[in-house]
């Protein structure tokens, strides 16, 4: 257990066309309650915006914000790079669009001592504006949206795989060699495993919350979740040991869809009488997303339950299309 004192903070940020978030969110990291030193390392990545401008002005005007090369512009990399530039035992990993109460960090340190864990985390709090947004964050906050992962749903204080973003020691990235980053999604899971595997310790705290915004139109929503579905095919190839049926379940409940289709087409061109029993799967799964979205619709926005069944069915079946999709040498094509 690691049970050392921990000195001294190193925020890590990687950045790319960020310019309309960039000064709320280093205004939020650079207002938090800290006890001990404080920096914030960004790493540039090649914005087409003025993302870098702003940075260089902000780094100018205050010594703590540390500025780093990301050429590729890949997270992972600028994650990397942003680590062997930082001087602090304790390592938060932050994106642009992180919305991070005061205290995050305080509480996050005082968790990493009373545990001894290598990495700790909250609550990915998605919080939604229209209608639209507002169903994607009832979904992404529900087990029946996206499964029953602690940083998703809540829940009690413990031991876990995987923690959203992460505070974490800088010892344990060291060990373990920091982000894989031919992982361009799933590197914090990823990491994280490595992390376990070398005996470390991961805990979910639900007092550390950071705020996220969900994606703003269906298509953002299809692509992200398609994207989800290729890495985590991607997770279980490299480490096989890892499949679960939590994340068979929505390429199996596509293909089940897709099958009984093409079966009710070839028996119903072939007048067989039973051909009608090829309409309950599809017909049971679009009951269970009704039902789902009405048990999961935000309360105070029930003008949202209109696009809440949408949002669960381009969840689930694009993250299964992508999944059974996904090419074997995807991380040599990126």
């Amino acid at each position: 257990m690691n049970t050392g004192p921990l000195v001294g903070v190193s925020v890590v940020m990687p950045v790319l066309n960020e310019a309309r978030y960039m000064q709320g969110a280093l205004d939020q990291i650079l207002s938090q309650e800290v006890i001990g030193p404080l920096e914030v390392i960004l790493a540039l990545g090649p914005s087409t915006d003025n993302t870098n401008e702003i940075a260089a002005k902000i780094a100018q005007q205050d010594s703590r914000v540390k500025l780093v090369d990301n050429p590729i512009g890949k997270t992972p990399s600028g994650l990397n790079n942003a680590i062997k530039d930082a001087k602090y035992d304790v390592i938060v990993r932050v994106d642009g669009h992180s919305l991070l109460p005061s205290n995050y960090i305080s509480t996050a340190v005082a968790v990493l001592t009373e545990t001894g864990a290598d990495v700790v985390g909250g609550v990915m709090a998605a919080k939604g504006k229209t209608n639209f947004e507002v169903a994607v964050a009832s979904a992404m906050r529900s087990a029946f949206g996206v499964g029953p992962a602690r940083f998703h749903t809540g829940g009690v204080a413990g031991e876990v795989n995987t923690v959203y973003l992460g505070v974490f020691r800088r010892s344990a990235l060291i060990r373990v060699g920091g982000y894989d980053e031919t992982f361009l999604r799933a590197q914090d899971w990823e990491m994280n495993y490595r992390i376990r595997k070398t005996g470390g310790k991961i805990w979910f705290d639900p007092r550390l919350e950071v705020g996220y915004q969900p994606r703003s139109t269906l298509s953002k929503l299809a692509r992200q979740y398609f994207e989800y579905g290729r890495w985590r095919r991607e997770v279980t190839r490299t480490y096989p040991e890892t499949k679960s049926l939590r994340y068979l379940a929505p390429p199996l409940t596509l293909a089940t869809l897709v099958l009984s289709k093409i079966l009710l087409l070839v028996t119903a061109l072939s007048s067989v009488s039973w051909y009608w029993i090829f309409f309950i799967p599809p017909a049971g799964y679009l009951i269970l997303v009704v039902v789902g979205s009405v048990l999961i619709v935000n309360k105070g926005k029930l003008k949202s339950l209109f696009w809440q069944p949408i949002v669960i069915l381009v969840m689930h079946l694009c993250w299964g299309y992508g999944f059974l999709t996904s090419p074997k040498r995807l991380r040599e094509q990126q």
